[in-house]
């Protein structure tokens, strides 16, 4: 992951919206997964085809479960001016009625889960970063797909967000099931998950 513009900013004021227009005005790789984490636009390349193999099996389960409603977003943006944040994640799952509004972004307190899938060079993101953020927002739950976790492949669900710090829910190593609690209410088969 590289950075492309660091612009720290301490708080959401004429800062956040300053970086956000830089965001959304910049012309980016194609392809390329343009995110703010903690006030600094990063660029990451297009997701592993097993990063992608994961999140497709995640959102069919996904989308047997929510409401009508509600959608399953690979590549939405969501906000999080509080921790100068722009992230997209790599599922969300949020009522359809959240995207209703014009623009590139949905305030991250829509989601009712998001899924970040680590790679590499954003794991720490995803471990720190963004569960900091999301907690901050108030998402109810948020599942990390960590394939590259110190001590091997594991899939952890975060809840019970106060401030900006989860609870961990469940934990399970690649190749046992982890429950996804209401309004979800499904077990995941992480078997099916590729390993490298």
């Amino acid at each position: 992951m590289s950075a492309l513009a660091a612009e720290p900013h301490a708080d959401a004021g004429n800062g956040w919206e300053d970086l956000v227009r830089r965001w959304e005005s910049m012309d980016w790789p194609e392809g390329c997964k343009v995110e703010i984490i903690e006030g600094i636009i990063t660029v990451a390349p297009s997701p592993a085809n097993h990063h992608n193999s994961i999140a497709g099996k995640i959102q069919r389960r996904l989308y047997q479960v929510i409401p009508e409603a509600w959608g399953v977003y690979q590549t939405q943006a969501v906000a999080i001016p509080a921790r100068s944040g722009m992230y997209i994640p790599d599922l969300l799952i949020a009522p359809e009625a959240a995207l209703g509004e014009p623009g590139h972004s949905v305030p991250a307190a829509e989601a009712e889960l998001v899924v970040e899938m680590t790679s590499q060079s954003n794991a720490n993101h995803d471990r720190i970063a963004k569960a900091a953020g999301y907690a901050t927002a108030g998402v109810p739950l948020y599942l990390l797909v960590d394939r590259w976790a110190p001590g091997g492949p594991t899939v952890t669900l975060y809840g019970e967000p106060k401030d900006s710090v989860y609870r961990v829910l469940s934990a399970a190593p690649f190749g046992e099931e982890i429950h996804l609690p209401a309004p979800f209410d499904i077990t995941l088969d992480t078997a099916e998950f590729p390993v490298s």
